[in-house]
């Protein structure tokens, strides 16, 4: 069956009736439009100054504990000049993420816009999720990650208004979010997610050296798909197949080109960053071994 193109359709139409076609069809375009939200982290531009850390604990009222932004510094030595690369770590948002497949009760899911959120309400505690996230960023909160601020005496006021406006069930595993709630209500608002302060993830906000950028994977010009575009983006360990929707650009790994080197790019050479991942660290350490050797 022969198909007919968008042009001969409009071909046959008056002046008016193409222009009124082409816009309807444009638009229904753009609703299809697949949306997914991720974020750019510049590791050049990082301070380790802990800013995101701190206002993501303010945000989402965090348990003492608990921690949903991590920064991990680890140090490379080349002919007797020390450098230091941190990176910031927090939950992927994976396009294919295992957490949500390990889930028994679906507790776990992604949502269309792609960040993958987590029902406490359906969470029974199992922590298959922990276990076969690669990056290990999910927190199982136990009693004893939350014992209050202080524990000999009244809570803080802190923990009295976190109480009240974002309650953390003990039992259930939490991670970072994207800040969704901020996204959803700004969106309401007719806000765009990554311009608008008030749509946009509290952690980026607060960076004051600018290292990260949020907005559209799925859209090609938007701020985040340009700088993967230009800088050379990569993920950590590409090789779980999970499809991060967290991405790095470096100039201080990788020299000028902006292209980090392998180790880099998987992120093998921060031991911890993966408890599983046994190729990966001894792929690292052989590549010392033989750097020692020349």
């Amino acid at each position: 069956m022969a198909t007919t193109t968008l042009d001969e359709i409009l071909a046959d139409q008056s002046e008016d009736e193409a222009r009124f076609s082409r816009a309807a069809m444009e638009k229904r375009e753009r609703t299809k439009r697949t949306i997914r939200w991720g974020m750019v982290i510049d590791l050049v531009k990082c301070t380790r100054c802990h800013g995101c850390v701190a206002a993501c604990r303010v945000e989402h009222f965090l348990p003492l504990r608990v921690t949903w932004v991590k920064l991990i510094a680890s140090e490379t030595e080349e002919g007797g000049v020390v450098d230091v690369s941190t990176f910031p770590v927090r939950c992927n948002q994976c396009k294919e993420a295992p957490c949500v497949d390990a889930c028994p009760t679906e507790a776990s899911y992604r949502r269309p816009d792609g960040i993958v959120a987590i029902d406490s309400n359906k969470c029974i505690g199992c922590r298959y999720c922990v276990v076969s996230c690669p990056y290990q960023n999910r927190t199982f909160l136990s009693k004893d990650k939350d014992p209050g601020y202080f524990p000999d005496y009244q809570k803080t006021r802190f923990e009295k208004m976190g109480e009240k406006l974002y309650p953390h069930q003990v039992g259930t595993t939490m991670k970072c979010n994207f800040c969704i709630e901020r996204i959803d209500a700004g969106l309401k608002k007719g806000l765009k997610p990554g311009i608008d302060r008030e749509a946009t993830p509290a952690c980026v906000n607060t960076c004051q050296a600018r290292a990260l950028t949020f907005g559209d994977l799925d859209d090609p010009e938007s701020n985040v798909s340009q700088l993967i575009r230009e800088r050379n983006g990569f993920v950590l360990q590409p090789e779980y197949g999970t499809e991060p929707s967290v991405y790095y650009v470096d100039g201080k790994i990788g020299g000028k080109s902006n292209i980090a080197p392998e180790l880099a790019m998987t992120g093998s050479h921060i031991t911890h960053l993966s408890s599983v991942d046994k190729t990966a660290r001894e792929k690292f350490a052989s590549s010392q071994g033989n750097r020692k050797e020349e």
